[in-house]
Protein backbone atom coordinates (compact mmCIF):
# COMPACT_ATOMS: atom_id res chain seq x y z
CA UNK A 1 0.00 0.00 0.00
CA UNK A 2 1.52 3.29 -1.07
CA UNK A 3 1.93 6.04 1.47
CA UNK A 4 -0.11 9.13 0.72
CA UNK A 5 2.20 12.11 0.44
CA UNK A 6 1.44 14.87 2.92
CA UNK A 7 2.25 18.55 2.92
CA UNK A 8 2.62 20.65 6.02
CA UNK A 9 0.13 23.47 6.32
CA UNK A 10 1.26 27.03 7.01
CA UNK A 11 1.26 27.50 10.78
CA UNK A 12 -0.50 30.83 10.52
CA UNK A 13 -3.54 29.36 8.75
CA UNK A 14 -6.26 28.27 11.17
CA UNK A 15 -10.02 28.02 10.85
CA UNK A 16 -10.41 31.56 12.14
CA UNK A 17 -7.31 33.21 10.72
CA UNK A 18 -8.14 36.23 8.60
CA UNK A 19 -7.23 34.50 5.34
CA UNK A 20 -9.31 31.39 6.08
CA UNK A 21 -12.40 32.73 7.85
CA UNK A 22 -15.47 33.74 5.89
CA UNK A 23 -16.15 36.87 7.92
CA UNK A 24 -14.36 39.32 10.21
CA UNK A 25 -15.68 40.52 13.57
CA UNK A 26 -13.92 43.66 14.77
CA UNK A 27 -14.29 44.50 18.46
CA UNK A 28 -13.36 48.00 19.58
CA UNK A 29 -12.03 47.68 23.14
CA UNK A 30 -11.50 51.43 23.20
CA UNK A 31 -15.24 51.90 22.72
CA UNK A 32 -15.93 49.52 25.61
CA UNK A 33 -13.65 51.58 27.84
CA UNK A 34 -15.36 54.79 26.76
CA UNK A 35 -18.79 53.26 27.43
CA UNK A 36 -17.64 52.31 30.92
CA UNK A 37 -16.46 55.88 31.48
CA UNK A 38 -19.82 57.26 30.33
CA UNK A 39 -21.69 54.99 32.72
CA UNK A 40 -19.33 55.91 35.56
CA UNK A 41 -19.98 59.59 34.86
CA UNK A 42 -23.71 58.99 35.36
CA UNK A 43 -23.09 57.08 38.57
CA UNK A 44 -20.85 59.63 40.27
CA UNK A 45 -19.32 58.01 43.35
CA UNK A 46 -21.28 54.77 42.95
CA UNK A 47 -19.11 51.77 42.07
CA UNK A 48 -19.50 50.20 38.65
CA UNK A 49 -18.98 46.51 37.89
CA UNK A 50 -18.66 44.82 34.51
CA UNK A 51 -20.96 41.96 33.47
CA UNK A 52 -19.02 39.44 31.37
CA UNK A 53 -21.46 36.54 31.13
CA UNK A 54 -21.82 34.61 27.86
CA UNK A 55 -18.12 35.24 27.06
CA UNK A 56 -18.52 38.98 27.40
CA UNK A 57 -21.82 39.05 25.47
CA UNK A 58 -20.09 37.13 22.73
CA UNK A 59 -17.15 39.45 22.13
CA UNK A 60 -14.56 37.89 24.46
CA UNK A 61 -14.67 38.00 28.27
CA UNK A 62 -10.89 37.93 28.73
CA UNK A 63 -10.28 40.82 26.35
CA UNK A 64 -13.13 42.89 27.80
CA UNK A 65 -11.97 42.23 31.36
CA UNK A 66 -8.47 43.41 30.49
CA UNK A 67 -9.90 46.60 28.97
CA UNK A 68 -12.10 47.29 32.00
CA UNK A 69 -9.28 46.61 34.44
CA UNK A 70 -7.50 49.45 32.68
CA UNK A 71 -10.40 51.70 33.72
CA UNK A 72 -10.16 50.63 37.37
CA UNK A 73 -13.03 48.14 37.28
CA UNK A 74 -12.37 45.43 39.87
CA UNK A 75 -15.75 43.68 40.19
CA UNK A 76 -17.04 41.32 37.51
CA UNK A 77 -20.17 39.21 37.14
CA UNK A 78 -20.50 36.01 35.13
CA UNK A 79 -23.44 33.63 34.84
CA UNK A 80 -21.84 30.22 35.34
CA UNK A 81 -19.18 28.62 37.49
CA UNK A 82 -17.20 27.58 34.39
CA UNK A 83 -17.20 31.18 33.16
CA UNK A 84 -15.90 32.31 36.52
CA UNK A 85 -13.07 29.76 36.59
CA UNK A 86 -12.02 30.70 33.04
CA UNK A 87 -12.08 34.40 33.87
CA UNK A 88 -10.00 33.89 37.01
CA UNK A 89 -7.37 32.04 34.97
CA UNK A 90 -7.33 34.94 32.54
CA UNK A 91 -7.16 37.92 34.89
CA UNK A 92 -5.38 36.35 37.85
CA UNK A 93 -5.91 37.08 41.55
CA UNK A 94 -7.41 40.26 42.93
CA UNK A 95 -10.63 41.37 41.20
CA UNK A 96 -13.87 39.97 42.58
CA UNK A 97 -15.78 37.59 40.31
CA UNK A 98 -19.42 36.88 41.21
CA UNK A 99 -21.33 33.90 39.77
CA UNK A 100 -24.88 35.09 39.10
CA UNK A 101 -26.56 31.68 38.83
CA UNK A 102 -24.99 30.57 42.07
CA UNK A 103 -22.64 27.66 42.70
CA UNK A 104 -24.00 24.27 41.53
CA UNK A 105 -24.50 21.71 44.30
CA UNK A 106 -21.26 19.86 45.00
CA UNK A 107 -19.08 22.40 43.18
CA UNK A 108 -18.46 24.70 46.14
CA UNK A 109 -14.84 23.55 46.54
CA UNK A 110 -14.12 24.38 42.89
CA UNK A 111 -15.49 27.88 43.43
CA UNK A 112 -13.40 28.34 46.58
CA UNK A 113 -10.26 27.14 44.79
CA UNK A 114 -10.85 29.72 42.03
CA UNK A 115 -11.52 32.47 44.59
CA UNK A 116 -15.01 33.12 43.25
CA UNK A 117 -17.85 34.91 45.01
CA UNK A 118 -21.19 33.11 45.17
CA UNK A 119 -24.40 34.91 44.34
CA UNK A 120 -26.75 33.17 46.77
CA UNK A 121 -30.23 32.77 45.33
CA UNK A 122 -31.87 30.26 47.68
CA UNK A 123 -31.85 28.88 51.20
CA UNK A 124 -30.17 25.74 49.87
CA UNK A 125 -27.34 27.71 48.25
CA UNK A 126 -26.93 29.67 51.47
CA UNK A 127 -26.55 26.47 53.52
CA UNK A 128 -24.08 24.97 51.04
CA UNK A 129 -21.89 28.11 50.96
CA UNK A 130 -22.00 28.33 54.75
CA UNK A 131 -20.81 24.72 54.97
CA UNK A 132 -18.07 25.44 52.41
CA UNK A 133 -16.87 28.28 54.65
CA UNK A 134 -16.63 25.93 57.60
CA UNK A 135 -14.57 23.49 55.56
CA UNK A 136 -12.31 26.28 54.33
CA UNK A 137 -11.89 27.66 57.82
CA UNK A 138 -12.69 31.20 56.76
CA UNK A 139 -15.51 33.46 55.72
CA UNK A 140 -16.39 33.13 52.03
CA UNK A 141 -17.46 36.15 49.96
CA UNK A 142 -20.99 36.26 48.58
CA UNK A 143 -23.78 38.48 47.35
CA UNK A 144 -27.29 37.73 48.61
CA UNK A 145 -29.80 38.08 45.79
CA UNK A 146 -33.44 38.70 46.66
CA UNK A 147 -36.38 38.46 44.27
CA UNK A 148 -37.95 41.90 44.22
CA UNK A 149 -40.44 41.04 41.50
CA UNK A 150 -38.81 39.46 38.44
CA UNK A 151 -39.51 35.87 39.57
CA UNK A 152 -36.31 34.58 38.01
CA UNK A 153 -33.49 34.30 40.54
CA UNK A 154 -33.10 35.26 44.18
CA UNK A 155 -34.63 34.46 47.53
CA UNK A 156 -38.39 34.85 47.60
CA UNK A 157 -39.72 37.18 50.31
CA UNK A 158 -40.84 34.22 52.46
CA UNK A 159 -37.29 32.81 52.32
CA UNK A 160 -35.81 36.17 53.28
CA UNK A 161 -38.15 36.25 56.27
CA UNK A 162 -37.09 32.71 57.17
CA UNK A 163 -33.34 33.39 57.18
CA UNK A 164 -33.87 36.73 58.92
CA UNK A 165 -35.05 34.88 62.03
CA UNK A 166 -32.04 32.52 62.05
CA UNK A 167 -29.15 34.10 63.99
CA UNK A 168 -26.69 31.67 62.40
CA UNK A 169 -27.93 31.88 58.79
CA UNK A 170 -24.92 33.89 57.62
CA UNK A 171 -22.22 32.41 59.80
CA UNK A 172 -19.02 31.98 57.80
CA UNK A 173 -20.20 34.23 54.98
CA UNK A 174 -18.75 37.62 54.05
CA UNK A 175 -21.73 39.46 52.59
CA UNK A 176 -20.31 41.84 50.00
CA UNK A 177 -23.66 42.97 48.54
CA UNK A 178 -27.40 42.51 48.79
CA UNK A 179 -28.72 42.66 45.25
CA UNK A 180 -31.74 42.24 43.02
CA UNK A 181 -32.51 42.64 39.32
CA UNK A 182 -34.92 44.95 37.48
CA UNK A 183 -37.34 43.42 34.98
CA UNK A 184 -38.52 46.55 33.15
CA UNK A 185 -35.70 49.08 33.47
CA UNK A 186 -35.63 49.71 29.70
CA UNK A 187 -39.17 51.15 30.07
CA UNK A 188 -38.60 54.15 32.38
CA UNK A 189 -42.29 54.80 33.00
CA UNK A 190 -43.16 51.19 33.81
CA UNK A 191 -44.66 51.02 37.32
CA UNK A 192 -42.80 47.77 38.01
CA UNK A 193 -39.55 49.73 38.40
CA UNK A 194 -40.69 51.63 41.47
CA UNK A 195 -42.54 48.59 42.83
CA UNK A 196 -39.34 46.58 42.63
CA UNK A 197 -37.28 49.33 44.23
CA UNK A 198 -39.65 49.54 47.18
CA UNK A 199 -39.75 45.75 47.51
CA UNK A 200 -35.95 45.69 47.44
CA UNK A 201 -35.86 48.30 50.19
CA UNK A 202 -38.08 46.17 52.38
CA UNK A 203 -36.21 42.92 51.76
CA UNK A 204 -32.71 44.26 52.31
CA UNK A 205 -33.73 45.75 55.66
CA UNK A 206 -34.41 42.20 56.91
CA UNK A 207 -30.88 41.09 56.06
CA UNK A 208 -27.52 41.98 57.61
CA UNK A 209 -26.37 45.47 56.68
CA UNK A 210 -24.37 45.41 53.44
CA UNK A 211 -23.86 47.54 50.32
CA UNK A 212 -26.77 47.28 47.87
CA UNK A 213 -26.94 46.71 44.10
CA UNK A 214 -30.03 46.99 41.91
CA UNK A 215 -29.27 48.84 38.66
CA UNK A 216 -28.42 47.04 35.42
CA UNK A 217 -27.52 48.96 32.25
CA UNK A 218 -30.94 50.53 31.79
CA UNK A 219 -31.37 50.92 35.54
CA UNK A 220 -28.46 53.35 35.60
CA UNK A 221 -30.60 55.70 33.48
CA UNK A 222 -33.56 55.56 35.90
CA UNK A 223 -31.88 57.98 38.26
CA UNK A 224 -29.93 58.10 41.49
CA UNK A 225 -32.51 56.38 43.68
CA UNK A 226 -31.87 53.17 41.70
CA UNK A 227 -28.07 53.40 41.88
CA UNK A 228 -27.41 52.35 45.49
CA UNK A 229 -23.78 51.27 46.05
CA UNK A 230 -22.96 49.23 42.94
CA UNK A 231 -24.31 49.19 39.38
CA UNK A 232 -23.98 46.11 37.16
CA UNK A 233 -24.02 47.17 33.49
CA UNK A 234 -23.78 44.54 30.78
CA UNK A 235 -25.41 45.38 27.45
CA UNK A 236 -24.54 49.08 27.52
CA UNK A 237 -20.83 48.28 27.75
CA UNK A 238 -21.10 46.47 24.42
CA UNK A 239 -22.92 49.29 22.62
CA UNK A 240 -26.51 48.05 22.94
CA UNK A 241 -28.90 50.94 23.56
CA UNK A 242 -29.93 51.00 27.26
CA UNK A 243 -32.58 53.66 26.50
CA UNK A 244 -34.54 52.19 23.55
CA UNK A 245 -37.01 55.06 23.39
CA UNK A 246 -34.18 57.57 22.92
CA UNK A 247 -30.98 57.84 20.91
CA UNK A 248 -28.21 55.51 21.98
CA UNK A 249 -25.87 57.18 24.51
CA UNK A 250 -23.23 54.46 24.04
CA UNK A 251 -20.57 53.97 21.38
CA UNK A 252 -20.88 51.01 18.97
CA UNK A 253 -18.43 48.23 19.77
CA UNK A 254 -18.65 45.62 17.01
CA UNK A 255 -18.29 45.64 13.24
CA UNK A 256 -19.16 42.49 11.30
CA UNK A 257 -18.00 42.14 7.69
CA UNK A 258 -18.42 39.12 5.42
CA UNK A 259 -16.31 38.15 2.42
CA UNK A 260 -17.69 38.05 -1.10
CA UNK A 261 -17.14 34.55 -2.49
CA UNK A 262 -18.81 34.97 -5.90
CA UNK A 263 -20.46 37.55 -8.14
CA UNK A 264 -22.69 36.79 -11.11
CA UNK A 265 -25.32 38.14 -13.49
CA UNK A 266 -28.86 36.81 -13.04
CA UNK A 267 -31.39 36.87 -15.86
CA UNK A 268 -35.05 37.84 -15.44
CA UNK A 269 -37.32 35.11 -14.08
CA UNK A 270 -34.62 33.23 -12.14
CA UNK A 271 -35.38 31.70 -8.73
CA UNK A 272 -32.95 32.64 -5.98
CA UNK A 273 -32.05 30.64 -2.87
CA UNK A 274 -33.83 27.86 -1.01
CA UNK A 275 -37.52 27.57 -1.77
CA UNK A 276 -37.22 30.13 -4.58
CA UNK A 277 -38.88 32.67 -2.30
CA UNK A 278 -37.45 35.38 -4.57
CA UNK A 279 -37.61 35.54 -8.37
CA UNK A 280 -35.87 38.18 -10.44
CA UNK A 281 -38.21 40.36 -12.50
CA UNK A 282 -35.34 41.92 -14.46
CA UNK A 283 -31.65 41.16 -14.95
CA UNK A 284 -29.51 42.04 -11.95
CA UNK A 285 -26.03 41.57 -10.54
CA UNK A 286 -25.75 39.36 -7.46
CA UNK A 287 -23.02 38.50 -4.96
CA UNK A 288 -22.82 35.59 -2.54
CA UNK A 289 -21.19 36.31 0.83
CA UNK A 290 -19.69 33.88 3.32
CA UNK A 291 -22.10 34.30 6.25
CA UNK A 292 -25.21 32.42 7.30
CA UNK A 293 -27.29 31.13 10.16
CA UNK A 294 -24.47 28.76 11.22
CA UNK A 295 -22.58 31.93 12.10
CA UNK A 296 -25.45 33.15 14.25
CA UNK A 297 -26.99 35.43 11.63
CA UNK A 298 -30.73 34.99 12.19
CA UNK A 299 -32.77 34.22 9.10
CA UNK A 300 -34.98 37.20 9.93
CA UNK A 301 -32.21 39.56 11.01
CA UNK A 302 -31.35 42.72 9.05
CA UNK A 303 -32.05 42.10 5.38
CA UNK A 304 -29.25 44.07 3.74
CA UNK A 305 -25.50 44.52 3.73
CA UNK A 306 -23.57 47.69 2.94
CA UNK A 307 -20.56 48.53 0.81
CA UNK A 308 -19.08 52.02 0.65
CA UNK A 309 -22.41 53.54 1.66
CA UNK A 310 -24.52 51.54 -0.80
CA UNK A 311 -27.30 49.33 0.56
CA UNK A 312 -27.23 45.80 -0.87
CA UNK A 313 -30.52 43.96 -0.21
CA UNK A 314 -30.65 40.25 0.58
CA UNK A 315 -32.15 38.05 -2.14
CA UNK A 316 -34.14 35.03 -0.95
CA UNK A 317 -33.45 33.11 2.23
CA UNK A 318 -30.39 33.13 4.44
CA UNK A 319 -28.54 29.81 4.01
CA UNK A 320 -26.39 28.01 6.56
CA UNK A 321 -23.13 29.46 5.25
CA UNK A 322 -24.09 32.09 2.70
CA UNK A 323 -26.37 34.96 1.75
CA UNK A 324 -27.10 36.28 -1.75
CA UNK A 325 -27.06 40.05 -2.26
CA UNK A 326 -28.41 42.33 -4.96
CA UNK A 327 -25.41 44.49 -5.87
CA UNK A 328 -27.00 46.24 -8.83
CA UNK A 329 -26.63 49.59 -7.04
CA UNK A 330 -22.86 49.37 -7.49
CA UNK A 331 -20.91 50.14 -10.67
CA UNK A 332 -20.00 47.07 -12.67
CA UNK A 333 -16.93 45.37 -11.26
CA UNK A 334 -16.87 47.55 -8.15
CA UNK A 335 -17.41 44.61 -5.77
CA UNK A 336 -15.08 41.65 -6.26
CA UNK A 337 -14.41 38.27 -4.73
CA UNK A 338 -12.60 38.68 -1.43
CA UNK A 339 -14.03 42.14 -0.71
CA UNK A 340 -15.78 42.69 2.62
CA UNK A 341 -19.35 43.93 3.01
CA UNK A 342 -20.70 45.32 6.26
CA UNK A 343 -23.45 43.53 8.19
CA UNK A 344 -22.99 45.36 11.49
CA UNK A 345 -21.25 48.67 11.86
CA UNK A 346 -21.73 52.36 11.04
CA UNK A 347 -24.48 51.65 8.50
CA UNK A 348 -26.38 49.08 10.54
CA UNK A 349 -26.22 48.77 14.31
CA UNK A 350 -26.78 45.69 16.46
CA UNK A 351 -30.10 47.20 17.50
CA UNK A 352 -31.04 47.79 13.84
CA UNK A 353 -30.42 44.13 13.04
CA UNK A 354 -32.44 43.09 16.07
CA UNK A 355 -35.38 45.20 14.95
CA UNK A 356 -35.55 43.33 11.64
CA UNK A 357 -35.46 39.98 13.46
CA UNK A 358 -38.12 40.93 15.98
CA UNK A 359 -35.67 40.43 18.82
CA UNK A 360 -33.23 42.44 20.95
CA UNK A 361 -29.61 43.44 20.50
CA UNK A 362 -28.55 41.05 23.26
CA UNK A 363 -29.65 38.06 21.18
CA UNK A 364 -27.95 39.30 18.01
CA UNK A 365 -24.66 39.94 19.80
CA UNK A 366 -24.51 36.74 21.84
CA UNK A 367 -25.48 34.63 18.81
CA UNK A 368 -22.43 35.64 16.76
CA UNK A 369 -20.56 32.39 16.27
CA UNK A 370 -16.98 31.12 16.60
CA UNK A 371 -16.13 30.93 12.88
CA UNK A 372 -15.28 34.61 12.50
CA UNK A 373 -11.80 36.02 12.48
CA UNK A 374 -11.88 38.25 15.56
CA UNK A 375 -9.87 41.41 15.48
CA UNK A 376 -9.44 43.54 18.62
CA UNK A 377 -8.67 47.21 18.17
CA UNK A 378 -8.44 50.42 20.18
CA UNK A 379 -9.84 53.17 18.05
Amino acid sequence: MNDVPTRSLPEEVTATSEVAAGAVLTIDLGAIRENYRRLKARLGNVRCAGVLKADGYGVGASQVAAALLGEGCDIFFVALLGEGVALRRSIGPGPAIFVLNGIPPGAEQDAVAADLCAVINSVGQLAAWRAAGRRAGRKLPAAIQVDSGMSRLGMAPRDVERVATDPHAFDGIDIRFVMSHLACADEPEHPANERQRLAFEGLRKMLPAAPASLANSSGIFLGARFHYDLARPGAALYGINPTPARSNPMLPVVRLEAKVVQTRMLEAGVGVGYGHTFHTVAPLTAATISLGYADGWHRRAASAAWFEGARLPFLGRVSMDSIILDISALPSGKLREGDLVELLGPSQSVDDAAGHAGTIGYEILTSLGPRFHRRYVYG
